[in-house]
C-alpha cells in the first residue's frame, strides 16, 4: 500500500469511585439508573456553586500514571475547556491542559510483529459530560452515510458539505417536531482520567492490542470495570494517513461511538481504507469528528474537528493547584498490585505454560487468580488449566455468572480433580459432579457419596457387562471380526451405559478388546 496509517489514541476511563469528581453525588450506573436521580447543584453548574476535588478519584489516578511509568507532575492546574453543548450543564468542562497530572509514559505490546512501545504523551483528570439520548425521525433512522470523497468535492467548490444526511437543514434540526433529544446529567461530573498517547500506531491490530492492555490494567488496579458497552471506558482513535516514507502528518480524523474492541478495529480500518482511497485518488481528507455506524460498517461525519484555541482554555478560579506530595505519592506506588504484564512473565516462568495460554488467563484477572489457587491446592498447572477455563467456564458463561460469584471454590475443584486422578471417578462423571457442584455447592465427595458416583474399577464387574454386551449384539461382534473396526466404540459405549458411566474407561477398553479377540 502506498499509504501508511498514523494513529494516535484518546482513551477516556471513568474512576470507580463513589461520588463524582467535585461534588457528593454518587456514581450511579449510567445505563440502568433512572434518569438525572444522581445530580446537584454543583453537577448541574447551577451559578454560585463551588467545586472540591475527589482525592479519591486522585489516587486512583496516580495508580493508573505511576502502572504506564509516567513522570507525576507535583502540581498541576484544573483549567475550563469551553464548549456549549446539551449534555455539558455549565457551559464549560473542568479538565487539565497546560499542566496535566501526569506525562511521558510508556506501554509495551507484544505485536505479530513483535514488541512495540507506544508512548504516552500524557494524563490528566477531568469531569464526564452528561449523556444525551437522540429520538429520531423514521428518515434520520435510514440516514444516507456518504463517502467522504463527496465532502471534499463540495469543498472545493465551495458548496456547504454534509456527509451524515442528504436532508435540508430544516429538517436535520428537527423543526418539524418529530426529533428531539433527552438529557441525562447523572454522568455529568464522573471523574475521569484521559490517557492520551503520541500518534506511534501503524495499524488496526496495534490500537486493538493497546486498548485490550490498557482495559486489563485499569481491572488490576481496581479502578474501572472496562465495560466498553456500557461507556465506563471510551477510546477515541485519530487516525491520519501519509504516503509511505513522508514523515509529514497527515489530516486527522476522530471517530467517535466505539463501544468494543471489534468496533475499534473495524473502524480504524475503514477509516485507513478511505483515506487511502481519497489520497489515491487525488482529493482531500477531511479534518472532521465521525461516529461509527455497526450497521452499515462505516464512519459517517458528525461534526468539524475542534483543534485547541477552539475551546479557549483558561485556569479554573475555583480550584487550586493540585499538589502531590511525595508521601501520598511513595504510598500509592507501594500499594501496586502485580500488574498484567508482571503476572505474564511470573506465570510462562513459573508454570510452564504456553503464550496463549497465559495470555487468556492475564485478560481476565479472576480467572487467573482462581486457577492459581487450585494450583496451589496441589493441582498441576496443566490440568487446573483445562479444568478452569474448559469446563468451569463454560458452566460460568451459560448461567452469566463470574468467579467471584461461583459456589465452586477453588480447593473443591482441586478435590475433585483429585477424585479423577485417584480412580475414584471418570472423566464423564466428574463433568456430571461439577455441574451439580456449581448449582448446590455442595462438595465433590458429598455429591459422590450420596448419588452412588464413584467408579466401578473391579474387573470382574466390568467383565460380566462386556460378555453382556457381546451376546446381546452378535451382528456388531461379526461386524468387527468382518473388518469394521469402529463398531468397537459402539461397544464401548454399551458396556459404558450398563455401568451407568460409572466403569474406569481404560479398563473397560481392555477387557472389551480381550474378549472380542477371544471369540
Amino acid at each position: 500500500m502506498p499509504y501508511e496509517p498514523v494513529i494516535g489514541l484518546e482513551v477516556h476511563i471513568e474512576m470507580q469511585t463513589r461520588s463524582k469528581m467535585f461534588c457528593a453525588c454518587p456514581v450511579v450506573d449510567s445505563v440502568s439508573a433512572a434518569p438525572n436521580t444522581a445530580v446537584c447543584p454543583i453537577c448541574a453548574g447551577h451559578p454560585g456553586t463551588l467545586p472540591v476535588v475527589n482525592a479519591r478519584a486522585v489516587e486512583f489516578a496516580l495508580r493508573v500514571a505511576l502502572a504506564l511509568g509516567c513522570q507525576i507532575n507535583p502540581v498541576s492546574i484544573f483549567a475550563r475547556k469551553n464548549y456549549f453543548y446539551p449534555d455539558i450543564p455549565k457551559g464549560y468542562q473542568i479538565t487539565q491542559y497546560e499542566q496535566p497530572l501526569a506525562e511521558h509514559g510508556k506501554i509495551t505490546l507484544h505485536t505479530s510483529q513483535g514488541e512495540k512501545t507506544i508512548r504516552i504523551r500524557r494524563a490528566h483528570l477531568e469531569e464526564d459530560t452528561g449523556k444525551l439520548t437522540h429520538v429520531a425521525t423514521d428518515w434520520e433512522s435510514d440516514k444516507r452515510i456518504t463517502d467522504s470523497a463527496d465532502e471534499a468535492e463540495k469543498q472545493k467548490s465551495g458548496e456547504p458539505a454534509n456527509r451524515q444526511t442528504g436532508k435540508s437543514s430544516n429538517e436535520k434540526t428537527g423543526q418539524s417536531g418529530k426529533s428531539y433529544s433527552l438529557v441525562d446529567l447523572n454522568r455529568a461530573g464522573v471523574p475521569l482520567l484521559e490517557i492520551v498517547t503520541e500518534p506511534d500506531f501503524r495499524s488496526a491490530e496495534e490500537v486493538r492490542l493497546y486498548a485490550e492492555t490498557l482495559r486489563a490494567l485499569v481491572r488490576y488496579l481496581s479502578v474501572n470495570s472496562g465495560d466498553l458497552e456500557k461507556g465506563v471506558m471510551r477510546i477515541e482513535p485519530n487516525i491520519s494517513v501519509r504516503p509511505r516514507g513522508s514523515k509529514t502528518l497527515g489530516t486527522k480524523v476522530e471517530i467517535k461511538n466505539l463501544n468494543s474492541f471489534r468496533a475499534l478495529e473495524r473502524g480504524v480500518t475503514y477509516e485507513i481504507a478511505r483515506q487511502s482511497a481519497l489520497l489515491g485518488s487525488g482529493r482531500i481528507v477531511l479534518q472532521e469528528t465521525v461516529g461509527w455506524d455497526e450497521g452499515r460498517q462505516a464512519t459517517y461525519s458528525q461534526r468539524s474537528k475542534e483543534d485547541a484555541h477552539d475551546y479557549r482554555y483558561f485556569p479554573e478560579p475555583d480550584l487550586p493547584p493540585l499538589v502531590i506530595d511525595t508521601a501520598w505519592l511513595e504510598r500509592v506506588r507501594a500499594e501496586l498490585p502485580e500488574l498484567p504484564w508482571q503476572r505474564a512473565q511470573r506465570l510462562e516462568r513459573d508454570f510452564g505454560l504456553s503464550a496463549a495460554e497465559v495470555a487468556r488467563l492475564v485478560e481476565e484477572k479472576d480467572l487467573g487468580e482462581y486457577f492459581e489457587q487450585v494450583v496451589q491446592a496441589g493441582v498441576s498447572p496443566r490440568l487446573a488449566f483445562a479444568w478452569v477455563t474448559g469446563e468451569l467456564t463454560s458452566l460460568m458463561n451459560a448461567a452469566g455468572a463470574g468467579f467471584d460469584f461461583s459456589k465452586v471454590h477453588p480447593k473443591e475443584l482441586a478435590a475433585l480433580i483429585g477424585l479423577v486422578a485417584a480412580g475414584t471417578i471418570n472423566q464423564p462423571t466428574a463433568k456430571t459432579v461439577l455441574a451439580e457442584m456449581f448449582t448446590s455447592g455442595q462438595s465433590a465427595a458429598n455429591i459422590v457419596a450420596a448419588r452412588g458416583l464413584a467408579q466401578i474399577s473391579d474387573e470382574t464387574a466390568i467383565a460380566r457387562l462386556v460378555a453382556e454386551t457381546c451376546a446381546e449384539n452378535p451382528a456388531e461382534v461379526d461386524s468387527f471380526h468382518a473388518g469394521k473396526k469402529t463398531v468397537f466404540n459402539f461397544l464401548f459405549g454399551q458396556v459404558m451405559k450398563k455401568a451407568g458411566g460409572k466403569a474406569n474407561p481404560q479398563t473397560a477398553r481392555a477387557l472389551l478388546s480381550q474378549a472380542l479377540r477371544q471369540k
